[in-house]
Order: structure tokens, then sequence, then C-alpha cells
């Protein structure tokens, strides 16, 4: 099995640390080469041009739906040509009355070659199939929720 590694970054700098009041901006180095801005989301004080940690967790998932609907396209020759999602996480209350995600929509919309066409069936399959198989979505407690287009 494998270790992935990120280095998460934050320095306090010239501002103070105070209740609320705070720099949440902080750097995400994914590699030598990589390097992502992130931060809390804007309704929570932070800067809406740096990744917030509700997105990272909706972009895993959907990143890791399309690798998985790729791979088992491969295998089944579906010619696919682009993959489009809009991932939505979803803020609520645990019954602890705790903040947490709640649920991720995957709208996924998946193209293919001009003469390739499936069912609606066979692809609700296609894409309930790739989220049973995707082990970030197999890492979560809540739900994570596929919306058939």
């Amino acid at each position: 099995m494998s270790n992935l590694t990120i280095e998460l970054i934050w320095e306090l700098g010239n501002h103070k640390l105070a209740y609320g009041k705070y720099l949440t901006d902080h750097k995400i180095k994914i590699n030598d080469k990589i390097t992502i801005n992130g931060g809390s989301a804007p309704e929570y004080g932070g800067n809406q041009n740096n990744l917030n940690p509700e997105q990272a967790l909706a972009a895993a998932v959907s990143s890791c739906q399309m690798m998985t609907f790729l791979a088992l396209a491969a295998k089944l020759k579906w010619p696919v040509l682009n993959y489009y999602d809009k991932a939505i996480a979803f803020l609520g209350k645990n019954s602890k009355e705790k903040m947490y995600v709640n649920k991720i929509e995957l709208n996924p919309i998946i193209k293919f070659e001009k003469n390739f066409s499936v069912s609606d069936l066979e692809m609700d399959q296609m894409k309930q199939r790739s989220h049973r198989y995707c082990f970030i979505a197999n890492s979560l407690s809540e739900e994570v929720k596929i919306i058939i287009n």
C-alpha cells in the first residue's frame, strides 16, 4: 500500500492570533513543484482565491470518482472524450451541533466519441459502480450522492 503525503505551512507573520480574527491563509505543498494556497471559506473570513478544506474534500471525491469511471470505461472500451463534474459540498450540523460536511453531490457529465452511446441505465450503473470502487468516497462516513443527469 501507498503512503501519500502533503506538507502544510502556516505562519502568523505580522498578524495577531485572536479568536475569530486570525489569518487562515496557508500553503499546501504537494511536491517540490506544486504548492496550493489554502485557507478557510469566504463565509468564515477566508480568501475566495484560496482552496478551502470543504472544496478540497469535494475535489478529492470528484477526482477519485472520475479516475475510477475512466478505469472502468477503459476496461469496457468505452471511448470517453470528456468528463465534466460540478461537485458540491454541503455544510450542516451533526447531532452534537458540530459543523461538518453532511453531503457531497457529484454531477458528472460524460461525452463519448461521435458514434458511441450507452443507455441511461448503463450510464447510471457505471456511475454507481465507479462510486462503489472510489476509495475516497469509501473513506467517508457521510453521504456522497451521484446526480444522474
